[in-house]
């Protein structure tokens, strides 16, 4: 029986445990949330918990060298402390966390204690890279090239539930999704590098429409221009990765980044109520506060932001609790009060790629590869599915000697996607791939 050890037992715990359980797996979880993940094993003979302080290296050392592989679901600030024990240990690890450059460098290290550690291995990222690269090589086999690529992904509320004004409901906690929402982002139109201020992002977006769910906003995500080298694609002139949103959200984020409530700088809020918090961040008036807010702004009474700025009580003249140290906090709060997508509801995962290739005699053709994926008010949510199955499939493989490489990785290579691919399928989770479409199915 393999012997794995689990980092966190955070929202995409549950199926990967499941999932390693059912595969001939003792699982250990180490975590400071530990009744989660009690609740996780239900008593399950072949599973075990001990409290962890992520912080603690000491105590992380014994329990890698035990086991025979290291899944870490810990933010991403972990995952380089917890790579040097796997190396020092020989153990291999798995992540479903973005490669970030103190991780590139254990490359070496990794090679030369002969362990692989995957990093990526999610959703987005993960089945993306992995979707993309099987159409990528099929048509780099055939001696052909990509000219444009868009990679669209969203984690979305199904449509029956997408039913407050920003048509968007968290699965856990809203700081991740503000966080990002304070990047820049930077893609190839063209041959031309596109760059976007973080003030820019929910402005410069686009519509898209997918079939029985309806039109969709799209807003860059982070740095495209990083995956030219990625994917091996050399000759390309248009890159762009995206992500899915309902109508609505873009606008208000936006409006929320326009009077600065996403702040993370500590501020005094002692006895300010919401409204006098939004009156503070545009001026006194005689008008209406909702009147003065369109001004500000430049928005129509009946513009989305004014609803969601409405629907969670940013105009109430009611105290913002005591506890609350930040704008980034006040908001996140209200998120996390009213927007959380409850036990009843079911989420969506829409994934999205479009490629104009060119193929050895000259030849264009567009090629697309689409998963629509549900989760079940009974079981999981899609999003705790898709970023989870990939990784436990990845770690049976590993264990298995299926996926037999050495050094830091992303699920990019054949030896990798073929087979975590092959198997996700017979789960449920497929990519629907067309061939010979016309060019306007082409974004820009």
């Amino acid at each position: 029986m393999h012997r794995v050890l689990v980092l966190g037992a955070g929202m995409v715990a549950k199926p990967l445990i499941n999932y390693l359980l059912d595969n001939d797996c003792k699982i250990k979880i180490a975590c400071n949330t530990c009744d989660n993940a009690q609740k996780i094993l239900r008593d399950h003979p072949n599973g075990e918990v001990v409290y962890w302080d992520a912080s603690n290296i000491a105590e992380l050392i014994p329990m890698v060298q035990e086991s025979e592989l290291v899944v870490s679901l810990l933010p991403y600030k972990f995952h380089t402390s917890v790579a040097e024990v796997c190396i020092q240990s020989r153990k291999h690890m798995v992540t479903t966390s973005y490669v970030r450059q103190e991780m590139s460098e254990l490359d070496k290290g990794a090679r030369e204690a002969g362990i692989i550690i995957l990093n990526e291995i999610g959703l987005d990222p993960g089945i993306d890279h992995m979707s993309a690269m099987r159409i990528i090589d099929k048509v780099h086999n055939k001696g052909g090239t990509i000219e444009k690529f868009w990679s669209l992904c969203g984690a979305l509320p199904a449509p029956q539930y997408a039913d407050n004004p920003m048509g968007y409901k968290f699965t856990w906690s809203p700081e991740g999704v503000l966080l990002a929402s304070l990047n820049d982002a930077k893609y190839l139109d063209e041959g031309k590098i596109i760059n976007i201020k973080p003030e820019d992002l929910f402005r410069k977006t686009f519509n898209y429409e997918i079939r029985n769910i309806g039109t969709l906003e799209v807003y860059a995500n982070r740095d495209s221009i990083s995956y030219i080298d990625i994917y091996g694609l050399r000759d390309i002139r248009t890159m762009f990765r995206g992500t899915f949103r309902f109508r609505g959200w873009c606008e208000t984020i936006d409006a929320l980044k326009s009077l600065n409530l996403l702040n993370r700088e500590k501020e005094d809020l002692k006895g300010k109520t919401y409204a006098g918090l939004i009156r503070s961040r545009i001026g006194q008036g005689n008008k209406t506060l909702r009147e003065q807010f369109t001004d500000h702004l430049g928005l129509d009474m009946d513009a989305a932001a004014v609803k969601s700025f409405e629907w969670l009580g940013l105009f109430d003249d009611r105290k913002i609790p005591v506890l609350m140290k930040s704008t980034f906090e006040v908001i996140s709060d209200l998120m996390m009060s009213k927007m959380i997508l409850k036990e009843d509801e079911s989420d969506m995962i829409i994934l999205k790629h479009i490629f104009l290739a060119r193929h050895k005699d000259g030849s264009r053709e567009v090629i697309s590869s689409q998963m629509i994926d549900y989760g079940s008010p009974s079981s999981d949510t899609s999003i705790s599915r898709t970023v989870a199955l990939p990784a436990a499939v990845a770690v049976k493989l590993i264990l298995n000697g299926q996926i037999d490489l050495k050094g830091v990785y992303r699920p990019v290579k054949k030896e990798i996607y073929i087979p975590v691919l092959s198997n996700l399928e017979k789960m449920g989770i497929r990519t629907e791939e067309k061939y010979g479409l016309p060019e306007s199915e082409l974004i820009f």
